[in-house]
């Protein structure tokens, strides 16, 4: 079982991940062909083949991709936030006015797109799951601390295949919004 693991993590999954700040997959189906890989090097080990997957994961203690790739998006974002890059950050990730937060003081902008292909560019698609953070996690001093208390806090979804728990929070608070 370790031997797959490494061989996995080293060889394989870099090149699930490579450009996940570029290409973030939207649709269900693109997410599941990307798991599939996962799912099929995991079979490999005998003692688990009969195993569902999300045991399979935790047995394995790999974490699956939707969960690698929101952390991903999320240690991106809070290193242009801390200017850790030489990009102005107010430019790709505009910060919400101060007028307007509510929960943590690096809440950000969601700006309004006219495409579909928008959906899917960081600068739109981190913005709801930054924003449902709690200001403990975002506020961490450093990046090694931000990913300790992210994963603490996301830590009970580590094995969830579906990303919409990543951004729970802020959903429910645009309905309770909507309903009002």
């Amino acid at each position: 079982m370790d031997v797959i693991k490494t061989l996995y993590t080293a060889l394989v999954r870099p090149h699930l991940e490579y450009a996940n700040v570029v290409w973030h997959p939207r649709y269900k189906k693109e997410i599941e062909q990307l798991e599939r890989v996962q799912r099929r090097a995991i079979k490999l080990v005998c003692s688990l083949r009969h195993v569902q997957y999300e045991s399979r994961l935790r047995q394995m203690e790999l974490p699956s991709l939707v969960y690698r790739r929101y952390r991903g998006d999320m240690m991106e974002v809070f290193k242009y936030l801390r200017g850790i890059y030489s990009v102005r950050s107010t430019e790709l990730l505009p910060r919400a006015p101060v007028s307007v937060l509510r929960g943590h003081d690096y809440k950000l902008t969601k700006r309004h797109c006219r495409t579909h292909a928008r959906l899917s560019f960081f600068s739109f698609c981190v913005v709801s799951s930054w924003n449902s953070l709690p200001s403990d996690v975002v506020s961490a001093p450093s990046l090694n601390t931000f990913k300790g208390r992210l994963d603490k806090y996301w830590g009970h979804h580590c094995y969830s295949l579906d990303p919409s728990v990543f951004v729970r929070t802020q959903q429910v608070n645009s309905q309770q919004v909507t309903m009002a």
